[in-house]
């Protein structure tokens, strides 16, 4: 045994984890309609020259969304907050159901192997939370135990990650999911405000879904060794989904500083994640990174000192959905597992980031 593996080892032992947890299957979904970026200006009757830029220079192809019915005098207009949440609920649960099945399908499972699922959702409210609706909806076992994280937002997947593995290698051979389910189409105000457009000209529906089991060797997925974390409680308030008094709604609020401040504190996550491990940046042959928006994978490639191939498919996730919030980087590593370039022995780093404001990273191999 080398001495990097003793280390993982020593490490799994410290945490109290006796098994190895390893990603097992992924898929993905989103919902059924999808418009360019043209398209949607079109739509949304947008001529505000500033705005239509915002839109036009996102790096962003189509995104699917669900966009408010059309009013009797054209045009589209905000949907009162009760209805975006029952948006939310419809669009989710769908979502989420068809990212189950897909993922159970990719790892050979069935749904009677299931034995947690680990819902989140920042783009609406639910109580009873979505993995109940999502268990009465697909019929899995009533004794399948469950957890629910709302409002982390874009983080929120990694954070979902680090429970469920710990879930995994406390109960070796069973079956865990991680399922992110983002109805940002129940999150949107149309106001013609610079604020609600950059969020409007970014956010799009979907949902993925990641397996996870331990203690068993044939599966074929990365293992998880390792996360990090950190909070930039100075910008706890620059991405933030709050009441807007104005528009009777919540609505999201992204700060124009956000690209620059993740950049300027991503090194001292990754140097956390590495430390320890006898690792450096050029030993991780990986990089799967939350599609945030261009600003901020622009600034995380230049801080970490990333190529464009590192992130391709960050950036072709960007392109043909949009940011998908919490469930964006599970496409990406869908997209890297149908590539199949990955060899055993192999390192890769997850990284989202969110509002607190907030980095998550996490260390895996082949």
């Amino acid at each position: 045994m080398t001495a990097l593996a003793e280390s993982f080892e020593d490490l799994s032992v410290h945490n109290g984890l006796t098994e190895i947890t390893r990603f097992a299957g992924v898929g993905t979904a989103v919902s059924e309609s999808s418009y360019s970026q043209t398209e949607l200006l079109e739509i949304l009757d947008v001529e505000d020259p500033k705005i239509r830029s915002v839109f036009l220079n996102s790096a962003i192809d189509r995104r699917f969304l669900t966009l408010p019915p059309e009013s009797p005098g054209g045009g589209r207009v905000s949907e009162p907050q009760g209805d975006l949440l029952d948006k939310h609920k419809k669009i989710a649960v769908d979502m989420g159901c068809r990212a189950l099945e897909a993922c159970l399908k990719s790892a050979g499972a069935t749904l009677s192997e299931l034995r947690h699922l680990c819902c989140v959702t920042s783009t609406g409210f639910l109580t009873p939370g979505l993995s109940a609706l999502i268990i009465r909806e697909m019929g899995i076992d009533p004794h399948c135990s469950r957890s629910d994280i709302v409002g982390m937002g874009c983080n929120a997947g990694l954070n979902a990650l680090n429970v469920v593995s710990g879930w995994s290698a406390a109960h070796p051979g069973e079956l865990g999911v991680v399922l992110c389910s983002e109805a940002c189409s129940a999150a949107y105000a149309l106001d013609g405000t610079m604020r609600t457009a950059v969020v409007n000209s970014l956010f799009g529906d979907g949902s993925a879904a990641l397996a996870l089991v331990s203690g068993d060797g044939r599966v074929p997925g990365p293992r998880v060794l390792k996360f990090a974390s950190y909070i930039i409680t100075d910008a706890v308030e620059a991405m933030r989904y709050d009441w807007d008094r104005d528009q009777d709604r919540f609505s999201f609020f992204l700060d124009p500083q956000i690209p620059y401040v993740v950049g300027a504190h991503a090194e001292i996550v990754i140097d956390r994640l590495l430390g320890g491990t006898g690792l450096r940046r050029s030993d991780i042959g990986h990089w799967l990174v939350h599609s945030g928006g261009k600003k901020v994978i622009d600034a995380v490639v230049v801080n970490l000192g990333l190529s464009r191939h590192d992130v391709r498919h960050t950036t072709g996730v960007l392109r043909d959905y949009g940011n998908l919030s919490s469930g964006s980087f599970l496409f990406s590593y869908e997209r890297l597992a149908d590539e199949d370039v990955a060899r055993p022995g192999e390192y890769g780093v997850l990284m989202t980031m969110g509002p607190g404001s907030t980095i998550e990273m996490a260390l895996i191999q082949w």
